[in-house]
């Protein structure tokens, strides 16, 4: 596995073929609901079905492959927007005078074809996304991509970087195999975390392996708020108590700033610069395909970040 660094191994980025092939794609929503209804707080599970359902209509096997997939490479922003106080606890409601934004991330080769099963559901027939009190029409589809090797060389001619990174839904960040979530948002588990879900979405090529010690050698994270967070991924039947329970994960929403040791190798700022952005792509650690870790990154010049945004 490779650590980018030099312009010998973006020379060799170049020449990979599976260049053509693999590009993290995002496909960006402006909906507006068909009435008033009420959402629960954590809304991204109902999204997710919404959107599952919709895909199912048009290609069975594709939707039964982003379902089973065993790490998550399809992410849901919430929703953003005004939002009137809720009837009940832990919900809001929609208000059809407003417009609400969203935002789906795609890493997964296969799971381009999901930008074409949108468009013809949403663009194409007009369908809305239905949820369980009511629907959003969808006033504006659009998509942006961005290749790997992007993702790596943007951000190179940055002398002195920073990293505005901004958790917009709860970030739920596992600690391996335990029961055990972050609810910080440290350096080691945030580009861990970015690291496992770059490293099984990108060919061979474009493999990077960075050390946890490296990540808190070299990174430094400087918190500007944060709250933490209990979110609602799923919902289960309970057979014993005869109702619908929640199943819940932890974690945290905020800001957070991260900068380079002085003796930071050039390399490990290479590759922790392109899990930055590809974090937009791909979200911050589990369930984010319903509607947690959904992130918005500004990369610029220590400096100037300092400056104008503190």
């Amino acid at each position: 596995m490779l650590i980018f660094g030099n312009n010998a191994y973006i020379d060799r980025f170049k020449s990979l073929n599976t260049y053509y092939q693999v590009m993290p794609q995002m496909i960006k929503l402006i909906t507006r609901p068909t009435s008033a209804f009420e959402l629960p707080s954590s809304e991204g599970y109902q999204l997710y079905s919404a959107l599952l359902n919709m895909m199912r209509d048009d290609d069975e096997d594709l939707a039964t492959y982003a379902h089973d997939s065993p790490i998550s490479r399809l992410s849901l922003s919430p929703l953003r927007g005004v939002f009137v106080p809720g009837d009940r606890p832990r919900h809001k409601k929609l208000d059809p005078a407003h417009s609400y934004h969203m935002k789906i991330g795609i890493i997964d080769e296969r799971e381009r074809d999901f930008f074409s099963s949108m468009a013809r559901q949403l663009v194409l027939r007009a369908k809305n996304i239905r949820l369980e009190r009511g629907e959003l029409a969808v006033e504006r589809f659009s998509t942006s991509s961005a290749s790997f090797e992007e993702l790596i060389i943007s951000p190179l001619n940055i002398e002195d970087p920073c990293i505005d990174m901004r958790f917009v839904s709860p970030t739920c960040i596992q600690y391996k195999n335990s029961r055990v979530y972050e609810m910080f948002p440290h350096r080691e588990a945030v580009f861990s975390s970015l690291l496992s879900k770059w490293n099984a979405a990108s060919p061979d090529g474009f493999k990077m392996s960075i050390d946890r010690d490296e990540m808190a050698r070299f990174v430094i994270e400087r918190p500007i708020s944060y709250e933490t967070h209990s979110a609602v991924v799923n919902t289960v039947f309970d057979h014993i108590k005869g109702h619908s329970r929640p199943i819940m994960r932890h974690g945290f929403t905020g800001r957070c700033l991260y900068t380079f040791a002085d003796d930071a190798p050039r390399d490990i700022k290479n590759g922790i610069l392109a899990l930055s952005r590809f974090a937009e792509f791909s979200g911050v650690g589990s369930a984010v395909s319903r509607g947690c870790g959904a992130v918005e990154v500004t990369i610029g010049d220590s400096c100037c970040v300092a400056k104008n945004k503190l």
